[in-house]
């Protein structure tokens, strides 16, 4: 009796265990795809990025002065670093040929004036005769008015020829284009120049007192950027110095090398303190495209194969493919399937599933 109260026994405490392990097995978590993220809205509006760019500065205007005839050089009254203003007699030429031409041209011109001058009056005086019936013969007077067209045309010949002369013995003296300063000087007096070496400068003019400042922007950030949108600058010259400017040309052209836009910059220098040449620092703030939408650079992932944002629609998390553009750090301006006001999680991780479900 006492053996089947002990077996009795046992079984109950195994079917209690055995109960007890089913009703655990029974009871499953709240949810296997319930998840609790921190969420924010998707904003509309471009993203405000400081942008720093190396640049340049040029002269507004420059040139190089070849000799446009042959000749020696007289005399050379500038020399490098002087300031000259726009018609300002810079050197001096001498060409005792050319001189010589321009005065035999003339001479030949004065001399078909006269034999012009006879001419028209000898054929005045035979029109005049030939009011006579038979004193002049009509073909002596088409012969004379011939001559007449003939001379003139020879005269007018002959003073373009001594004008183009003349014009070409202007160029001995040579004179500043514009105001500027003398940056090169390769000549001195008594120095043959000839108009056939091209590459003989006798001179180099830059307009040093308005300078172009020249930034070769990314096509990727250029297209955000107007006339007249602030730009500030720094020079090594001057540490710490913060220079203002405002964009006045935009080249509207990509280069196909280095994928970037040349924009230009106009920099007043009447103390002329800057230079041409001068490598500086470029500070560009751009306000972004109003059109892009706005998310945390938080709620961004980018894997091997896509770059994506986790949208709750519906409760439910929406991967959705996006393109990026400007980043300030913070906040970065996102194109793709977004409207604004949507709910996307801030801090997503690359295991959330296509489909499940978000709590908020």
């Amino acid at each position: 009796m006492k053996y089947y109260i002990v077996l009795f026994g046992t079984f109950l405490m195994l079917a209690s265990c055995s109960s007890k392990k089913e009703e655990k097995q029974k009871d499953p978590p709240a949810s296997d795809t319930t998840m609790h993220y921190a969420v924010t809205t998707v904003q509309k509006g471009g993203v405000s990025v400081a942008l720093k760019l190396p640049a340049k500065l040029a002269a507004y205007q420059e040139v190089s002065i070849f000799p446009k005839v042959n000749g020696y050089v007289q005399s050379v009254l500038v020399d490098i670093g002087s300031r000259v203003s726009k018609g300002q007699l810079l050197m001096v030429l001498e060409d005792p040929e050319l001189e010589q031409a321009m005065l035999q041209a003339k001479e030949r011109y004065e001399r078909s004036k006269a034999d012009l001058s006879i001419d028209k009056e000898n054929y005045v005086r035979l029109l005049e005769a030939a009011k006579t019936p038979g004193a002049i013969s009509p073909l002596d007077v088409s012969a004379a008015r011939t001559k007449v067209q003939a001379d003139s045309s020879l005269s007018n010949a002959e003073k373009a020829n001594w004008k183009y002369q003349e014009t070409m013995l202007g160029y001995l003296k040579v004179y500043a284009p514009f105001s500027g300063v003398i940056t090169e000087r390769n000549v001195h007096p008594g120095a043959l120049v000839s108009a056939a070496i091209k590459d003989q400068r006798m001179l180099e003019l830059k307009d040093i007192a308005h300078l172009r400042l020249q930034i070769d922007v990314p096509e990727d950030i250029a297209a955000h950027f107007k006339d007249k949108d602030t730009v500030a600058f720094y020079t090594s010259a001057f540490p710490g110095k913060r220079n203002i400017g405002f964009v006045s040309r935009n080249s509207y052209n990509v280069n196909p090398q280095f994928r970037t836009q040349r924009m230009e910059v106009d920099v007043y220098n009447n103390n002329y303190t800057l230079s041409p040449g001068m490598f500086v620092e470029v500070q560009l703030f751009t306000k972004g495209n109003p059109n892009a939408m706005t998310v945390p650079k938080s709620a961004i992932i980018t894997s091997t194969e896509r770059k994506y944002v986790t949208v709750v629609r519906n409760g439910k998390a929406v991967k959705v493919d996006v393109r990026t553009g400007n980043d300030n750090g913070t906040k970065v301006e996102v194109y793709g399937d977004l409207q604004p006001g949507e709910t996307i999680i801030t801090n997503p991780t690359d295991d959330i599933k296509e489909g499940s479900t978000i709590h908020i």
